[in-house]
């Protein structure tokens, strides 16, 4: 198997989610006692929400790229960067390895033109759903057109991410608020739904949603297994 470097801390809740899907995905493909080979950075989320939120991200695609050449000198062969908002900053990154980062848009991409999705919902922090590096690659490379909340949406579910699901709450209130939002959603067009951020696979797990839901952690997990594995 390939070693992987995972950029993670951003938040630990979501890290979490990766090593155990990661783990449990070596597992089922190759039994017994075999587990993930990783390497793992971890970094500060307080810096890098701080950054987030001062839009300093320069600074904070510094931060993560100097972590991502540690992991490269350490052997990891590729990188997933666990955390969808962070993905603003891949060029960063990309430009100081000569390691691929495994994007976590082109494997949701990938997920929706399977399905054959051509609108779809995306829930994740403010700055994913408002700016364009995210909805532009998912347009530009699959042709799918992304449809966001409201302003006022879009505000509840970014502070729900911050204050409550980066903090391990997951609480009715807010699984009842991101389920209306996916209602209202479809009810403008969208097929399916982009859970853009991997606490809110945590929030709405288990729950009865009005759309398909297109998880971007365990899509960029598979696409991590397929690397790891050599497929």
């Amino acid at each position: 198997m390939r070693m992987l470097g995972v950029l993670g801390g951003m938040s630990w809740e979501s890290t979490i989610t990766y090593y155990q899907l990661l783990n449990r995905g070596v597992r089922d493909r190759l039994g017994g006692l075999h587990s993930a080979p990783l390497l793992l950075h971890s970094v500060d989320f307080a810096q890098i929400a701080a950054q987030q939120k001062a839009g300093e991200w320069e600074a904070a695609g510094q931060v993560l790229a100097e972590a991502a050449k540690g992991l490269a000198g350490a052997g990891a062969t590729a990188l997933l960067l666990a955390t969808n908002t962070m993905h603003k900053v891949a060029g960063a990154i990309e430009a100081v390895v000569d390691i691929p980062l495994l994007h976590i848009g082109d494997a949701v991409g990938q997920a929706l033109c399977e399905r054959g999705v051509e609108r779809a919902a995306l829930l994740g922090t403010r700055f994913t759903m408002q700016e364009d590096f995210y909805r532009v690659r998912l347009d530009r490379k699959f042709g799918i057109q992304v449809l966001v909340p409201d302003a006022e949406g879009m505000l509840e579910i970014d502070r729900v991410i911050f204050q409550e699901l980066c903090v391990g709450q997951f609480l009715p209130a807010a699984r009842a608020f991101y389920l209306d939002q996916l209602a209202q959603l479809k009810a403008r067009g969208a097929q399916a739904a982009i859970l853009g951020c991997t606490e809110i696979g945590l929030l709405l797990d288990g729950c009865a949603s009005p759309l398909p839901l297109v998880d971007s952690a365990e899509r960029h997990v598979a696409m991590g297994l397929e690397w790891m594995l050599g497929r």
